[in-house]
């Protein structure tokens, strides 16, 4: 803004002179609004704040440099020079140059910031990180002997109890935070890739025509040039990292921190029972060689889980085949050391499928039977106790007190005790004797224990209800569990697994549970007429329907009115003789 006065000039010698004019050229300029004072002002507070979490940062990390300098390399120094149970070159190879690593932070680089933070209000740190970064590069020897330095705490953990007690002492220390020496010295790899990140989040805060602009530049690119070396060894370590985490979880009992090993997957499952079909929780870590089955421990502070099962990799196999129908998202896990029954938490379950378990990138499925050369080699995937209501060799039925449910070890047979009273030794189980059904005695001693040299369960001509509900549910028009009462029987609603084979399509089967080799009955449906209760049948459970035949009449309830539905319309062309329409399964 101008603004032009025009006034009389005098003379020296203070004369008048009227003909002369003097321009004067003022210039003006703006106040400055609130809202400008307060952008600087919030440009200045963000800028501070970073150089103040840098200071901050630097306080913790070099807190972390004297434990493992002062507190895990001098304890174990001391120990090795003293008394001959691990020489010192291990631990100088363990911890390389953590010493002048922690003398440069803690004498140089923490004092500078300290003092500029304390005596201005407008801290600089560029210059002080351009002066200091050229130090940074003795990082490159800690980065590359990081691996070995894995490798020799691992092996001198297995080797020496000494060296184990001394790590672990420390590591029970209030200041480690219950985190263990690997994960302590994961700190310097990953500290440079953090100062470029401070660095370019103060340069993108800080005015180009700022003092510290030129410095805190020059400071970016040399620790850019540092930071080369880290990042190739900080995508080594955060595998590492997840094995800590994983080894933490485990309470430090599993030997899985390795440089080799990979974590695949880790997540909760749900295991069903083989006794009674109840889920539990159970949490599954799958490596690039192992699956670890893990149930929870109990404890106040921190969950922890105990490895129940290591099964290997090589040679486990995962199938949906042979899951329980009844139970929605079931696949089974066969492995050599052990077999287990899951159920993914939720229908989409991203983490385990319940069709298949993902490895890398293969994808591993089973036959539906075990062959006689696997046989004892294997665990078997044992049948739930509460799937079976007769002994799946002599095909009576159980009860609680003459006829109780035993598991065959090498098939996972539900069986008696009479049929179960053989003890063979079985691979699986480092050649340990097991009890086996009868069939699988024979097969791995190659001794019949009968007279005749053939098993109990093949000498006597099969029973027209002897269809085993598994097999006939595999390939079935239909099958469920349902509710169903006979008409003047006297008896109640009872449950019971109804399958319709697809080779037998005018045929319903009542099994007792869905494992049952035998049927409790069949019931051929030409003939029937179905339709719903009439109101004078005062049925007290929903989604009824019945089948009628001259003086027999059944009564069923399902679950929910879609299966109903289904029942009832391949239950209607059935009684009329005919085929159904499409095959449901």
């Amino acid at each position: 803004m101008r603004g032009g006065v025009r006034g009389r000039g005098l003379s020296e010698e203070g004369d008048s002179d009227l003909d002369e004019e003097v321009e004067l050229t003022l210039v003006l300029t703006p106040p400055k609004t609130d809202r400008q004072d307060s952008a600087e002002l919030s440009v200045h507070q963000r800028v501070f704040n970073i150089a103040n979490e840098l200071l901050h940062t630097e306080l913790t990390y070099v807190s972390k440099l004297h434990l493992l300098d002062q507190v895990f390399c001098a304890r174990l120094m001391e120990e090795a020079q003293s008394r001959p149970f691990f020489p010192p070159d291990v631990i100088q190879g363990i911890f390389s140059n953590i010493c002048s690593i922690y003398c440069f932070h803690q004498q140089f680089l923490l004092p500078a910031l300290q003092k500029r933070m304390e005596e201005d209000s407008n801290p600089r740190i560029g210059d002080i990180l351009q002066k200091l970064a050229p130090f940074l590069k003795m990082y490159g020897e800690y980065v590359k002997n990081f691996d070995r330095a894995m490798e020799l705490v691992n092996t001198w953990m297995e080797r020496s109890s000494q060296f184990k007690t001394i790590i672990q002492e420390i590591q029970r220390e209030e200041r480690c935070g219950n985190l263990t020496l690997q994960h302590h010295m994961l700190e310097p790899v990953q500290r440079i890739p953090r100062y470029e990140l401070l660095l370019k989040d103060y340069l993108n805060r800080l005015p180009e025509d700022a003092p510290d602009y030129r410095d805190a530049q020059k400071s970016l690119e040399l620790i850019a040039t540092a930071a080369e070396h880290s990042n190739a060894a900080i995508r080594k370590t955060e595998r590492m990292r997840k094995l800590l985490k994983v080894y933490e979880l485990l309470g430090g009992e599993e030997d899985i921190v390795n440089p080799t090993n990979e974590l695949i997957k880790e997540g909760h499952i749900l295991k069903l029972s083989n006794k009674n079909g109840t889920t539990q929780d159970r949490y599954l870590i799958l490596f690039n060689d192992r699956l670890l089955y893990c149930v929870p421990k109990l404890r106040l502070i921190g969950q922890k889980y105990g490895v129940r099962a290591r099964i290997d990799v090589d040679g486990m196999e995962v199938r949906s085949e042979m899951s329980s129908a009844a139970v929605p998202r079931t696949f089974l896990v066969s492995g050599k050391q052990r077999s287990l029954e899951l159920q993914a938490r939720s229908p989409s379950g991203d983490l385990w499928s319940c069709r298949y378990l993902r490895l890398g990138d293969n994808l591993f499925f089973v036959f539906s039977f075990q062959s006689c050369m696997e046989l004892g080699k294997r665990a078997p995937t044992p049948i739930r106790e509460k799937e079976v209501t007769l002994c799946m060799k002599c095909q009576e039925p159980f009860n609680s007190i003459t006829k109780r449910r035993h598991h065959c070890k090498a098939c996972g047979h539900v069986v008696c005790g009479k049929c179960s009273e053989f003890r063979a030794r079985l691979s699986y189980d480092n050649n340990r004797t097991n009890r086996v059904c009868v069939d699988c005695y024979v097969t791995l001693v190659g001794v019949s224990p009968s007279p005749c040299g053939v098993s109990s369960s093949n000498q006597r001509r099969r029973s027209i209800l002897e269809k085993q509900a598994s097999l006939a549910a595999e390939n079935s028009v239909i099958c469920s569990f349902l509710h169903h009462m006979e008409k003047g029987s006297g008896r109640g609603w009872q449950k019971a697994w109804f399958v319709i084979p697809e080779n037998e399509p005018l045929v319903l089967y009542i099994y007792g549970a869905p494992q049952d080799v035998k049927a409790q009955r069949s019931v051929p449906l030409i003939g029937f007429e179905i339709s719903l209760p009439e109101s004078c049948d005062r049925l007290e459970r929903r989604h009824a329907f019945k089948i009628s035949q001259s003086h027999l009449t059944l009564y069923f309830s399902a679950e929910g009115e879609e299966l109903q539905r289904r029942w009832m319309d391949i239950l209607s062309r059935a009684g009329r003789g005919e085929e159904p329409l499409n095959l449901t399964g």
